[in-house]
């Protein structure tokens, strides 16, 4: 490694002491975990925030202003959620039910950013109203990759859910029906 270690004889570092050079631990718990990151999940809620913040400056910077509190606001719960589910809030706070949440928040972002792209592109013509609008086409396409594979994780578990109770239910009724055929 560069640059070369002075003393490779040396005694390691002291366990829960970091080197001088290295940012407090205190901070880096802040910041989520590469694992998740590098995740399917974290990356679509990374691309998710990214497009929702460019989409919320090309609204600012456009005569559609109208539109910039729904690319704003879907912006503030993505990275809501980027960081919850990165620290693992889903666990902690068992009441609430995460991937519902998660699913419509994914929905109605789909809808609404197909909604304000197309009217940002047909009826303004200004070129950031434009752009904003393209960039809301590709934050629809991923809000709804996005939703469409929570679906798809949810109907697993409800089958597994349904299939579960149907082999209990079988169990339960061959017993039934075996200590009535004497």
């Amino acid at each position: 490694m560069w640059p070369p270690d002075p003393d490779p004889d040396a005694d390691p570092e002291p366990v829960g002491r970091s080197p001088p050079g290295a940012p407090a631990p205190r901070l880096r718990a802040l910041l989520p975990a590469r694992a998740f990151l590098c995740s399917l999940k974290g990356r679509l809620l990374l691309a998710e925030s990214g497009l929702s913040f460019i989409t919320f400056v090309c609204y600012v910077a456009s005569s559609a202003s109208a539109f910039l509190t729904a690319p704003l606001l879907e912006f503030l719960l993505a990275l809501f959620f980027l960081f919850a589910d990165a620290m693992q809030l889903n666990d902690k706070w068992q009441g609430l039910c995460w991937p519902m949440m998660d699913f419509l928040r994914c929905v109605t972002a789909a809808l609404i950013y197909f909604a304000i792209s197309i009217t940002a592109v047909a009826k303004y013509s200004d070129g950031a109203s434009k752009a904003a609008g393209v960039f809301g086409f590709f934050a629809t396409i991923v809000f709804a990759i996005d939703f469409y594979l929570i679906f798809n994780d949810v109907a697993k578990f409800l089958k597994q859910g349904d299939s579960t109770d149907e082999t209990t239910a079988n169990k339960a009724e061959e017993e039934n029906s075996d200590s009535d055929s004497d």
